[in-house]
């Protein structure tokens, strides 16, 4: 697969169309919540997180460009570690994306649109509204595409305007309302307290590496890929660390205190019920939009998954009138469902930012393997030998230590049971 240069694909991404993907592909939902839950741990002490989590992500990006510059086909993490580890490898990483990962996330996203919405309607909070709520949204987006409803591009655009402009008008009018004495750090954090508060928020910094399934399509990978990925985790951190900023400004000590809407607060604060308004339905459209957009996307995994023969085949069933997987949708959008009802937003991140630390320390250790192999021509090479995979492979070590003994269970779990459908599944491919 090193040389798999040329799948017929046009080659049109550049650096700043791959930047632009990475910032859409990573400010999603998330955002909207997690200020309040990083100050509740962290105070006014919340920024260094923020450059925890962005050290991490560049040196894991990095390994991400050295490996996509070897490797220039569509498939990402997991035609990375495929080809450094075979097909169980590959098989694992992939299941981790799809479900240890997309899934977790989408049913986290959905906590935060349940929980924005209650800042106008209370009754959201309630478990049994909630749970009628978040079947009304996972049943809706899996009607939709059982029936083959595809987003356009318009669509995905107005997502992303109804997703960014709200929060770039809150940083800008936030601006006059600080108070700098919000800022004074009364305690500085233990670095276990910093490491349980960088992995939760590591959920927001997830979906740079996504901009990588597409690498069969970027022109001239050696330039691009390092250019404008790190282009574009340089425009997220500024436009993270400046809304924590904003809000801890505006609200200080009470930002922790409005864990269901926190930037909602703050836009109320500045902009009165206006503001508020406006926070609550650009998150509810990011929020709907992620994930019908995942779903639409996801859901073909275990499908195809299912074709190969690495899942139980009745996934793979095709709908006769509407020729969708309709199956694996359901399957797909069942799990998400069940997901954000037996959890809430932090348990979820913390699943789901798990799932894909494990998937990048495959690529890292991809990114060792694969230098041992015969270079490639033209292919990236990150600077300083394997100072800095090996810093990366560190770091996400101790991100992971610091998983409360219950999801440790849970992740192991998870892997141990998708290792018995793999080998099971290749015993039923055989006979």
């Amino acid at each position: 697969m090193l040389n798999s240069t040329d799948e017929g694909l046009k080659k049109v991404i550049g650096v700043r169309s791959l930047a632009a993907n990475a910032v859409n592909l990573t400010v999603g939902a998330g955002i909207f919540a997690l200020p309040a839950v990083i100050a509740a741990y962290l105070g006014a002490a919340s920024f260094l997180a923020y450059i925890v989590c962005v050290l991490l992500i560049a040196m894991v990006l990095m390994c991400f460009v050295e490996v996509g510059s070897k490797i220039p086909v569509t498939g990402g993490v997991y035609a990375y570690i495929e080809t450094a580890f075979g097909p169980f490898a590959g098989f694992l990483a992939n299941t981790l994306v799809w479900f240890g990962y997309s899934i977790m996330a989408d049913a986290a996203v959905a906590n935060i649109l349940a929980d924005n919405l209650s800042a106008f309607f209370p009754s959201f909070q309630q478990p049994v509204v909630r749970t009628i709520f978040l079947a009304l949204v996972f049943g809706g987006i899996a009607w939709l595409n059982v029936r083959g409803v595809k987003q356009g591009n318009t669509l995905v655009e107005f997502v992303t305007l109804a997703k960014l402009v709200p929060l770039l008008v809150l940083i800008v009018v936030g601006m006059f309302f600080i108070d700098t004495e919000n800022y004074k750090v009364t305690t500085w954090p233990s670095a276990q307290r910093l490491g349980e508060v960088s992995l939760i928020l590591f959920f927001a910094f997830a979906g740079v590496e996504a901009s990588f399934s597409a690498s069969g399509e970027i022109k001239d990978p050696r330039r691009t890929i390092p250019r404008g990925i790190l282009l574009g985790v340089f425009t997220i951190f500024i436009f993270y660390i400046l809304i924590q900023f904003v809000a801890q400004g505006v609200l200080g000590e009470n930002l922790a205190l409005q864990k269901e809407a926190p930037l909602a607060m703050v836009a109320g604060t500045v902009l009165g019920d206006f503001g508020k308004l406006m926070i609550v339905i650009g998150a509810a459209i990011s929020g709907f939009g992620l994930i019908s957009g995942d779903v639409l996307n996801s859901s073909r995994l275990p499908y195809a998954a299912a074709r190969d023969g690495l899942l139980p085949k009745f996934l793979s069933a095709i709908h006769p009138r509407y020729a969708t997987p309709y199956v694996a949708i359901m399957f797909y959008v069942g799990a998400g469902f069940i997901m954000s009802v037996s959890g809430g937003f932090r348990q979820l991140a913390v699943l789901a930012s798990s799932a894909l630390l494990l998937t990048y320390i495959g690529v890292i250790l991809a990114t060792l393997k694969l230098r041992k192999i015969k270079p490639v021509e033209n292919s990236f090479v990150i600077p300083g030998g394997i100072t800095i995979p090996v810093l990366a492979l560190l770091t996400t070590g101790w991100f992971l230590s610091n998983l409360a003994w219950k999801e440790i269970i849970g992740v192991a779990s998870f892997l141990a049971f998708f290792t018995l459908v793999y080998f099971i599944m290749k015993m039923v491919r055989k006979r």
